[in-house]
């Protein structure tokens, strides 16, 4: 059973407090501490680059259009088109080098549970050589590695992590895929949701450029903000930093409608 608590001991570290690091690595008194397990950010790539890239290419196809001054109506179709063809591509692209990753992963793993298995002499070697390598005593290695020897799933798990650098993931690609599609398509929407209010609500037509540009500031800033949920880091810096890197492609776009708009 682990007695850490992850979240506090995070918080422990952001603020850095010995005493709530130590706190949060104790169970409670007189409470037998329970493994726990958190999803926290399981998928937060997958919905970050998927938002992000959703936005930026919606974006685009109205900061192009609005740049060369063509139909309010060339917008949607172009930024729904590109909203439903980008979502399909990446999410498919997520799918498959998830699942190719973890295929990989899958063989290496078979294949040092079978070095562990038929060759012992030869992994104790590496996985000793790997500690020394990093400053451990010949004997401090011979003896962490024998006790973890003892336990062959432990091992194979050491040998993954330590000689090539796997870590154990359970994230599904199918899961992978389907969280950067639906991030693609609702945070790709807001840019050119101003467009389509405009429909219903003729005052806005004078406003949609600007009104869609303000969308996808606030959505960009969301995006970065929410990637501190893993990241621990400032949200603020972190949204203002996906706003200026958002914001450069979304101009670079615009430009260019303005620049290539009497080819139109």
């Amino acid at each position: 059973m682990l007695t850490r608590r992850l979240d506090e001991a995070k918080e422990a570290w952001k603020r850095r407090d010995p005493e709530a690091a130590r706190r949060a690595h104790l169970p409670p008194a007189g409470i037998q501490a329970e493994e726990k397990h958190t999803t926290k950010g399981k998928y937060l790539k997958s919905i970050i680059y998927g938002g992000l890239d959703g936005t930026i290419t919606t974006f685009a196809a109205a900061a192009g259009v609005a740049g060369a001054a063509l139909s309010p109506g060339v917008v949607l179709i172009v930024g729904l088109a590109n909203l439903l063809a980008d979502g399909l591509s990446m999410s498919i692209g997520d799918y498959l080098s998830s699942k190719s990753e973890a295929e990989y992963e899958a063989a290496e793993r078979e294949r040092e549970a079978w070095e562990v298995e038929n060759y012992p002499e030869g992994e104790k070697v590496e996985l000793e050589e790997i500690y020394t390598a990093r400053g451990m005593s010949k004997e401090d290695a011979h003896a962490a590695v024998e006790i973890i020897a003892k336990d062959k799933k432990a091992w194979v798990d050491t040998m993954m992590v330590e000689e090539l650098g796997i870590m154990q993931s359970d994230e599904s690609p199918t899961a992978n895929a389907i969280a950067t599609f639906i991030s693609f398509g609702l945070f790709g929407f807001l840019p050119i949701s101003a467009y389509v209010l405009a429909l219903f609500i003729p005052s806005l037509d004078a406003i949609r450029f600007p009104l869609a540009c303000v969308l996808t500031g606030v959505t960009l800033f969301s995006l970065g903000a929410l990637k501190t949920i893993i990241t621990g880091k400032k949200w603020l810096k972190s949204g203002l930093e996906m706003l200026l890197v958002g914001g450069i492609a979304a101009s670079a776009a615009y430009l260019v409608g303005m620049l290539l708009g009497g080819l139109a």
